[in-house]
């Protein structure tokens, strides 16, 4: 009888592994998002180290202080970590700044399933960007029934990330994730 030869993982496949891993995670502010459709989940590499190999997770938060990234930092060194993968760590990177533009179409979609109301594209400014102490304008639509009949209640929400509307057609309020 021979032995089954065994076959190493090449860095390829742990990568991969520890990336599918961590693309579960949800966000959790936002929990039908995750942390990949949201666009924090910035990297995941692997390095080599004198106990083996280390997961590197890079996200950005999605602002300065946000208070969720001690769980999502918590979440995803469980969710690597019982996946097989026991030396992990996660940065932060600040640069470049998060934006709303980097959720992706399929979290866009998951959002309005779950009645939140999407961003819209991010103004694109050259130089300083002006302090306006007005009501801030948004080209928004009710998740449930799209009209655009809608009105600002309040410029917080649940989480500092989103604002709440109402539907003025429908009357169902909403909650509507910033543009950043």
């Amino acid at each position: 009888m021979t032995a089954t030869p065994t076959h190493p993982t090449t860095g390829t496949d742990l990568v991969e592994r520890a990336r599918a891993a961590a693309a579960q995670v949800v966000d959790p502010e936002l929990p039908v998002l995750t942390l990949a459709d949201l666009g924090v989940l910035r990297d995941v590499t692997i390095e080599d180290g004198p106990d083996g190999d280390l997961v590197v997770v890079t996200v950005t938060p999605t602002y300065s202080g946000c208070p969720a990234m001690a769980t999502m930092r918590d979440d995803l060194v469980h969710r690597l970590r019982t996946a097989g993968l026991p030396r992990v760590q996660v940065r932060l990177s600040l640069a470049p700044a998060w934006s709303s533009d980097w959720i992706t179409p399929r979290g866009r979609a998951a959002l309005r399933k779950h009645g939140i109301s999407p961003p819209g594209p991010v103004e694109r400014r050259d130089g300083p960007v002006p302090l306006t102490l007005g009501p801030v304008r948004r080209a928004t639509q009710c998740p449930r029934c799209t009209s655009a009949d809608v009105e600002l209640v309040s410029e917080f929400g649940p989480t500092a990330c989103t604002a709440l509307y109402r539907c003025r057609a429908c009357l169902d309020p909403f909650e509507h994730v910033k543009e950043i």
